[in-house]
């Protein structure tokens, strides 16, 4: 897991207009929380954020001001739903070896069985509980042959050491469906045109 270094200024205003100054300076608002202590108000750099978040559950070291040292996880982004800037981000403290519950990304390898079937991803993260720095940035499972009806459930899937479930072990989190012909769907139309008509 990569561990990204940013410099972080504490920041004491406050409100819309406050954080409008901030993202003009192509700076991001943010609040760093956890460990039972006060939430501490940042201004991050925008680029090298973004930069950042492009990993899931990146770790970040926040230099503060120069002067303190902290671990950080994402744990809510919000971003402009036009242009897709960052507007805020909330931060959760961790110290190393401490365990944290995050969701990772489910990324499927291979081809399923002939046949036109669907693969529906039920769960497109998968919650799990790993130790701060090591959190994996992905699963990845194979869905190599399977056919109409299989499912890959939470614990089918192979983790790395030191990382567990944190969801139930019987949670679906792949499906494969049958594919509707379309044209047995073009015939329920005329039937139900018909049977309108009658």
């Amino acid at each position: 897991m990569s561990e990204v270094k940013i410099a972080a200024e504490s920041r004491s205003e406050f409100g819309k207009g406050a954080a409008r100054r901030i993202r003009r300076e192509n700076k991001v608002p943010g609040v760093l929380y956890g460990h039972g202590s006060d939430p501490l108000h940042l201004t991050l750099p925008g680029h090298e954020l973004l930069l950042a978040l492009r990993t899931p559950n990146v770790l970040i070291s926040l230099d503060i001001d120069g002067k303190t040292n902290e671990l950080a996880i994402p744990k809510s982004v919000q971003r402009d739903p036009l242009k897709g800037f960052l507007e805020h981000v909330d931060l959760l403290l961790v110290k190393r070896g401490e365990k944290v519950t995050v969701e990772i990304p489910v990324h499927t390898e291979g081809e399923l069985a002939p046949g036109g079937n669907l693969l529906e991803h039920v769960l497109s993260a998968l919650p799990v509980e790993a130790e701060a720095t090591h959190i994996p940035e992905s699963v990845t499972v194979s869905v190599e042959g399977l056919e109409a009806g299989a499912s890959i459930h939470a614990k089918d899937i192979k983790l790395p050491s030191g990382v567990s479930l944190a969801v139930e072990e019987d949670a679906v989190v792949l499906q494969v469906l049958q594919a509707q012909a379309e044209e047995a769907a073009g015939e329920e139309t005329a039937e139900g045109e018909e049977s309108a008509e009658a």
